[in-house]
């Protein structure tokens, strides 16, 4: 599967994005953005059931699902106004514009247990900060992170309410850190790791739908190559590596359709950033004892796990589904461990979309996302480790879906 990962990755634009909470992607269907992936307990017998929850894939129709999505994200640049370590600075990121694929597939059933499977393709993690100015570039010229992963899941009836799936998760990852000071540092490296998801699809009556969701934790351990240098002078060139948590989910979905076939899903999500503590670059060779402080002692972390809310809209006409969606999404990093490779705040996302049946074999979808970032303001009280005293600010983001459906 490790082949296959890489394989994918090259086929797939890098996904080096950031619009979540920490650095995970929820929104990996056009669906999904339309709603804020309040997705979990009700799909509109979409292919996108198999990464959102695959023990919905019982209840679709019995023929061979697939979607193709195209996603467009555009980072608006982050603006930090204040000191490091006591240097009046005022400056902004690079703005970022990127273009993601992804894939979802769903089976007709199979044998008399009406068992199903489902694959999805689907960038699920990854972030990019860049700088230009003189006191970020000292820690973070470049942070980028890109994930593709390749989610195969099996879903099985239980009875004629409940369905249950269980899924495999492999997640190719490359890594890029760069700093540029008196000492500076280029990494870059690549990673594979293994993890599993779980699911539960519950429909006591007609109207009424629950859905729950687990996603591992899996371990991404970049190993790659690093070059050190003291001003020009190149003082290691060799084998590095650093790990990043892909953290665990669960998601708890509730759904009910009204008689006009207007759907409301409300879900919670809780995310596991907490197994993100430090940031620990591991060289082969030893490097020099002057180097030590500024890229091998572990770099203290300590996220926080965190609580989204969201809320779907569906209303569903004849040929055409109308979808909108709220989102309340909380930043798992500390004041004390905020820097600029990753300056997230608190987010508030609005969504809209719609799907048109072109026929009983094809549909086609469009939806927009745009999440809106607080400002965050680091005080002298907050001891930041980075030396920040000051506000961040902008940094919203818009996204736009377009998805093919197709059913045969």
């Amino acid at each position: 599967m490790k082949n296959l990962l890489k394989l994918t990755s090259m086929s797939l634009i890098a996904t080096t994005a950031i619009y979540a909470g920490g650095y995970k992607i929820p929104e990996t269907s056009t669906n999904a953005v339309a709603l804020g992936a309040a997705n979990i307990a009700h799909n509109h017998n979409n292919a996108d059931a198999a990464y959102y929850n695959p023990a919905k894939m019982i209840f679709m129709t019995d023929e061979n699902h697939i979607e193709a999505d195209l996603m467009y994200i555009g980072l608006e640049k982050v603006k930090y106004k204040g000191t490091v370590h006591g240097s009046i600075t005022d400056e902004s990121s690079e703005k970022e514009d990127f273009i993601i694929p992804s894939l979802h597939y769903v089976s007709p059933r199979l044998g008399d247990n009406h068992v199903r499977v489902g694959m999805s393709v689907i960038s699920t993690a990854g972030l990019s900060k860049r700088w230009e100015g003189a006191e970020p570039i000292k820690t973070a010229k470049e942070f980028t992170l890109k994930v593709v992963e390749v989610n195969p899941t099996v879903a099985f009836k239980i009875n004629n309410n409940l369905g249950f799936a269980v899924g495999l998760r492999g997640v190719y990852s490359s890594g890029v850190v760069k700093s540029s000071a008196t000492a500076s540092r280029d990494l870059n490296g690549d990673a594979f790791g293994m993890g599993y998801n779980l699911a539960l699809s519950y429909k006591p009556i007609k109207a009424l739908e629950f859905g729950v969701t687990y996603r591992s934790k899996v371990d991404l351990c970049e190993e790659g190559n690093a070059k050190l240098r003291i001003g020009n002078a190149k003082v290691y060139d060799g084998g590095a590596s650093v790990s990043v948590p892909l953290p665990a989910a669960f998601n708890l979905a509730a759904a009910y359709t009204f008689e006009s076939d207007t759907t409301v899903e409300v879900v919670y999500e809780r995310t596991y950033w907490s197994a993100y503590k430090t940031l620990d670059f591991d060289y082969v060779s030893a490097i020099s004892p002057i180097l030590v402080p500024y890229f091998d002692n572990p770099i203290e972390k300590e996220w926080s796990d965190t609580n989204t809310f969201r809320l779907g809209i569906t209303q569903k006409l004849d040929d055409l589904t109308l979808m909108a969606g709220l989102v309340i999404d909380e930043s798992p990093i500390p004041s004390k461990t905020i820097g600029f490779e990753l300056p997230d705040t608190d987010s508030t996302a609005v969504s809209f979309g719609g799907r048109y049946k072109v026929n009983e074999k094809v549909d086609v979808g469009m939806s927009v996302l745009y999440s809106m970032h607080n400002s965050r303001t680091i005080t002298a009280s907050d001891a930041n480790e980075n030396g920040l005293d000051g506000e961040f600010s902008d940094g919203d983001i818009l996204i736009i879906s377009a998805g093919l459906g197709y059913k045969f």
